[in-house]
C-alpha cells in the first residue's frame, strides 16, 4: 500500500510540473550547451576557397555587386554557379559575369532531358553541351531529376545510366569538363518515419523529402545507376554531389573513390556527417586529399561558419546550424593547411578549367 501511495504522489507531482512548464516543439528547445571548452568561431576561410557548389537562378540580370560583397568577407574568390541553364540564357549569365565581374565566376550547363527517345536526341544534345561550352560554360550540372522525375516520350523512368544519355557524357569528356551529378538523396528518406530514423524532424518538417522504394524507385537502384554511369565514361571526370550520399560511411566511399578514378567529391550540405566523426573524417580528408572539392549547395553566407569551422580547428562541441537537418553537435577535424589548400581551391582549379588563378597563393 505505502508502495502504492508513493507511486500516485510521485505521478501527481510529475503532472503537476508538466502543467506548469512551458510548452515548446523540440525545434525550440535548444539550449546553449554549458560545457566550458575552447571556441574558434570563423566568419571567413583561413584560405581563399571556390565554392563548387552553388546555385544563383537569376544571374542573367543580377545585380553581381552585392553577392560580391558577401563572398569577400567569406574569403571565397570564385562561386561556380551550376544553374547556368543552356542556350540563351546561358549567354546571358556568362556575359553578365565578363562585362562585370570576369574572374569570380563560374558557370555550368545544363541538359534539357525533354525528348529522351526520340531519334537524335543524344547527338543534338551532345551539340548543344558544345555550343554551351563555346559560350562559356566550363562544366556540366546534373540534377536529381534525372532518375526521380525525367521520363522518356513514352513515359517511362529515364535511368541515371541510360544508354541514350551517353553521348553527352561522351562530350563532357571530349571536352574535358567535369560533370557535378546529384542522384538519389540520404538513405534515411526512404526508410520508415519511426524512432529509428535519423531525418524523421527533417522530413516531418519537409514532407515532400519522403520517398519511397516506388517513389520514384529503391535508393540503392539509384546509387547502383550513377555508379554504372561512372565506370562506363572512364574518360570523363564526374563529380559526386554531396559525398554521393556516402558521408555517413567513409570507409565505402573510400572504397569507391578507389574503384572509380575519374570521380571526385564534394561535401555540400553534408558538413553535419563529417562533423561528428572528427576522426574518422579527417583520416578520410588525409587519404583522399587530392579528390575532395569545397561545396556548400545552398547560398546562406552566415552557414559557412559551420563549414571553416570543422574543417579548420580541433572545437569540441559545438552546434551546427539546422536543428531539423542535424541535431547532434559538431567537432572540428583541424586539417593541416597543406590539405586545406587542396580542399579550398587547388583541386579545383585542376578540374574545372578556366578559373583565374593569379586570384590564390602559390
Amino acid at each position: 500500500m505505502k508502495k502504492y501511495l508513493f507511486f500516485l504522489f510521485v505521478l501527481a507531482v510529475f503532472n503537476a510540473c508538466a502543467q506548469t512548464a512551458p510548452k515548446m516543439d523540440f525545434e525550440k528547445y535548444n539550449p546553449p550547451s554549458t560545457l566550458v571548452v575552447p571556441e574558434h568561431k570563423l566568419a571567413k576561410a583561413k584560405f581563399p576557397f571556390i565554392d563548387v557548389h552553388n546555385h544563383q537562378f537569376g544571374m542573367p540580370d543580377m545585380d553581381l555587386g552585392k553577392l560580391i560583397t558577401d563572398m569577400d568577407k567569406l574569403n571565397m574568390k570564385v562561386m561556380v554557379n551550376l544553374s547556368g541553364q543552356s542556350g540563351e540564357s546561358l549567354k546571358r549569365s556568362v556575359a553578365n559575369v565578363k562585362q562585370n565581374y570576369p574572374k569570380r565566376f563560374i558557370v555550368f550547363a545544363n541538359v534539357d532531358f525533354k525528348g529522351v527517345g526520340d531519334e537524335g536526341w543524344g547527338e543534338k544534345a551532345a551539340k548543344q553541351l558544345e555550343e554551351d561550352v563555346k559560350n562559356g560554360a566550363n562544366g556540366l550540372k546534373i540534377y536529381k531529376s534525372l532518375g526521380f522525375s525525367v521520363n522518356d516520350i513514352k513515359g517511362k523512368r529515364v535511368t541515371v545510366d541510360d544508354a541514350r544519355l551517353d553521348l553527352v557524357w561522351k562530350k563532357a569528356g571530349e571536352l574535358k569538363i567535369p560533370v557535378i551529378i546529384h542522384t538519389a538523396d540520404p538513405k534515411p528518406f526512404w526508410s520508415p518515419m519511426d524512432e529509428n530514423n535519423e531525418r524523421w524532424m527533417e522530413l516531418a518538417t519537409h514532407a515532400g523529402r519522403k520517398r519511397s522504394d516506388t517513389d520514384p524507385a529503391p535508393w540503392d537502384t539509384l546509387i547502383a545507376e550513377q555508379h554504372r554511369l561512372f565506370k562506363k565514361h572512364p574518360k570523363t571526370t564526374f563529380i559526386a554531389a554531396h559525398f554521393g550520399w556516402y558521408p555517413n560511411d567513409l570507409e565505402k566511399l573510400g572504397k569507391l573513390l578507389d574503384e572509380m578514378p575519374n570521380v571526385v567529391v564534394e561535401f555540400g550540405a553534408v558538413i553535419a556527417e563529417l562533423g561528428r566523426q572528427p576522426r574518422m573524417a579527417k583520416q578520410f580528408f588525409t587519404t583522399y586529399q587530392d579528390r575532395i572539392l569545397f561545396g556548400k549547395d545552398s547560398w546562406v553566407p552566415e552557414e559557412y561558419a559551420t563549414y571553416f569551422r570543422v574543417l579548420e580547428t580541433e572545437d569540441e562541441y559545438f552546434p551546427y546550424h539546422k536543428k531539423y537537418h542535424a541535431f547532434w553537435a559538431m567537432y572540428g577535424m583541424g586539417l593541416p593547411d597543406a590539405i586545406l589548400k587542396k580542399i579550398y581551391y587547388k583541386n579545383a582549379l585542376r578540374i574545372i578549367p578556366n578559373i583565374d588563378k593569379t586570384q590564390f597563393p602559390d
